[in-house]
């Protein structure tokens, strides 16, 4: 067996550690003042079930799993942002992750933002979150949850990042009114494969909300994303011949989401108690083909996808520092090809199955930079019912104002 080289991921880890020394030794020299953070995430899981795991009816990218048994670590990040000039914000965002043994670093955010366009309007250029839903532009860590909705996992491999570019317009009004459109690569999951010469996914989204009284605020949200798919891959499969294939799709996807949220403090002092209750639904259509890559002869079918969920949450703060939650989470799928067989090895036959789950979490949070989390899922994503349980720890260095607890 060929022995594995270690150069290139030492030579990674030292570019990016290198880079961050650098800023950090300007910021210091007084050349400029950014704001730079580490956030730590360390986990313990345990499963009852340790069969593969899947999602009845969706394909599901390489990162959408439960996560690791026993001690590992969990999504690191080191970030560094600061305003460029009176017109320019520019922030970059690693990740770094244990996956199945391997150390990874990803670059997750690398944009800038315009701040002197004036009423309202925003431009973001580069790599970042999509603003589609309530969640996929926050980072994992603020979530009040460990892991992502399974309707996020199905349709999007957890979050949208994709590179492009997003025109905001806070619209001025007493009402909290805000909309915002994308033009996106489409290189990475859920799209995949960057067609029309890079410029293959769009979005749009409006969220407006308001203040009732002085304890309580809601918003509400809709949004829409589609794209134009060459080679959608989904994990590796063994057909009937033994031999692997690779599940991928191409096509056209759209999908249509809308989300809800509602918040209350007593007299708006939300240190002392606070509630948050939230929901989103999505729903995708999508219309192409699905090849098993790899297989001889080649098996492919036509493909008609229509999948859908939601899940809805509560946070409770109960006292200072103390919090607890509840999270039920619905998923369902009707698909269609020309090859039933091909659509099940792809992993897009609901198998007659509806995925659901329930989560209850406990979290003590010292400060606004370090919390701790007991979180307990009854998941029958598949028919193989799991229980699964992790202990998490998340605590954040340096200046991160924009993602506190």
């Amino acid at each position: 067996m060929k022995k594995k080289s270690i150069v290139p991921e030492l030579l990674l880890w030292a570019i990016v550690f290198a880079s961050f020394y650098s800023v950090a030794l300007a910021a210091k020299q007084g050349d400029f003042n950014p704001d730079i953070s580490l956030t730590l995430d360390g986990r313990y899981g345990s499963y009852s079930n340790d069969t593969d795991y899947e999602l009845p009816g969706f394909m599901l990218g390489a990162e959408a799993t439960r996560g690791e048994q026993g001690f590992h670590l969990g999504h690191n990040e080191l970030s560094i942002s600061s305003n460029v000039d009176d017109l320019f914000y520019g922030k970059l965002t690693t990740a770094i992750a244990d996956h199945e043994g391997t150390t990874e670093i990803e670059l997750e955010e690398a944009y800038i933002e315009t701040l002197t366009l004036g009423q309202g309007m925003k431009v973001k250029a580069g790599r970042f979150f999509s603003d589609i839903g309530y969640l996929n532009n926050q980072h994992g860590h603020v979530w009040d949850f460990m892991d992502a909705p399974l309707i996020y996992r199905g349709l999007f491999g957890n979050q949208i990042i994709d590179d492009g570019v997003q025109l905001s317009w806070l619209v001025p009004t007493e009402l909290y009114f805000k909309v915002g459109v994308e033009a996106t690569r489409g290189e990475r999951f859920p799209a995949g494969g960057a067609a029309n010469e890079g410029k293959g996914a769009q979005a749009a989204f409006v969220k407006f909300g308001d203040d009732v009284g002085v304890s309580h605020a809601w918003q509400l949200g809709f949004s829409h994303w589609r794209a134009d798919i060459e080679d959608r891959e989904s994990g590796g499969h063994d057909d009937l011949a033994g031999a692997v294939s690779v599940p991928t799709y191409s096509g056209e996807s759209q999908v249509s989401g809308i989300d809800f949220i509602w918040k209350w403090s007593p007299n708006g002092n939300s240190r002392e108690r606070n509630l948050k209750i939230q929901a989103e639904y999505f729903t995708r259509k999508e219309d192409g083909e699905v090849e098993l890559a790899g297989s001889n002869p080649l098996a492919q079918t036509t493909y008609q996808g229509d999948q859908s969920g939601w899940y809805l949450q509560s946070v409770y703060q109960f006292i200072p520092r103390w919090r607890v939650g509840y999270r039920y989470d619905h998923l369902s799928a009707n698909n269609e090809g020309s090859d039933a067989a091909v659509l099940a090895e792809a992993g897009l036959d609901s198998e007659g199955h509806t995925p659901e789950r329930s989560t209850l979490m406990l979290d003590y949070s010292h400060s606004e930079f370090s919390r701790i989390r007991l979180q307990v899922a009854k998941d029958d994503s598949y028919e193989d019912s799991d229980t699964l349980v992790f202990l998490q720890y998340i605590v954040t260095l340096g200046a991160h104002g924009a993602h506190r607890f």
